[in-house]
């Protein structure tokens, strides 16, 4: 009887060290998993950003707030690349000349305008090149530009505004975000919502975003 009784008891001492070292594991395997999830979300995030930025170039300032749209403008769009030969001296540049002078003198064709300013060796030529082989590289599968790494089909929320300042001041404003409960789906429940009880706390957003709605800040993102 009394080895039955110790028996038990050390089966119970064995599942009680068992539950505390999960207790002691489960938030630094969390910790480990949800850092390298969110190295594959803010990857993806900034090529959004760059992709973004490029649309608000060729828009008039605006941003676009529908993934279809955004990728199929990555997959027709061209950005023009600049190659560089030389650089303009001090001497040059206190004399007056820019990069945008000294190329105009230089495409101008005038040999003696370029030899003049001293511009023999200046080269500033514009090459327009596929945007999705640029930005994102051959390889890349556009139409997943717009799912959430590690969500299982989830997608980015994705919005772009128009933000008005006290001085009455218009500003377009983009905002792209991944929540936690998508990118950290099959990990703990209790981390996920320790997470996102203190985000609330602290009025932060729950996960990882580029841009903001209400306070521009140049699409950067909440981790920078």
């Amino acid at each position: 009887m009394k080895k039955a009784i110790n028996l038990i008891l050390g089966i119970c001492a064995l599942a009680l060290l068992y539950i505390c070292y999960g207790s002691i594991m489960e938030p630094i395997n969390f910790q480990k998993e949800m850092a390298i999830r969110e190295a594959a979300v803010k990857e993806r995030l900034i090529l959004i950003r760059n992709i973004e930025d490029q649309y608000r170039q060729q828009n008039q300032g605006m941003f676009c707030d529908t993934f279809s749209v955004l990728i199929n403008f990555v997959k027709n769009g061209r950005i023009p690349l600049v190659t560089k030969v030389g650089e303009l001296s001090d001497e040059q540049m206190e004399k007056g000349l820019t990069e945008s002078k000294a190329a105009a003198i230089v495409n101008s064709g005038d040999a003696k305008a370029i030899a003049a300013n001293g511009l023999e060796n200046f080269r500033r030529d514009t090459v327009w090149t596929a945007m999705a082989d640029s930005l994102l590289g051959p390889d890349f599968n556009v139409d997943s530009l717009q799912y959430i790494p590690y969500s299982n089909g989830d997608k980015f929320e994705l919005e772009a505004s128009i933000y008005v300042n006290k001085s009455g001041t218009v500003q377009y404003v983009m905002e792209c975000r991944a929540p936690y409960d998508s990118y950290l789906k099959g990990l703990s429940s209790r981390e996920i919502y320790n997470l996102k009880d203190l985000a609330e706390k602290t009025d932060r957003y729950a996960g990882l975003k580029i841009g903001d709605l209400f306070n521009p800040n140049n699409n950067a993102g909440n981790w920078e």
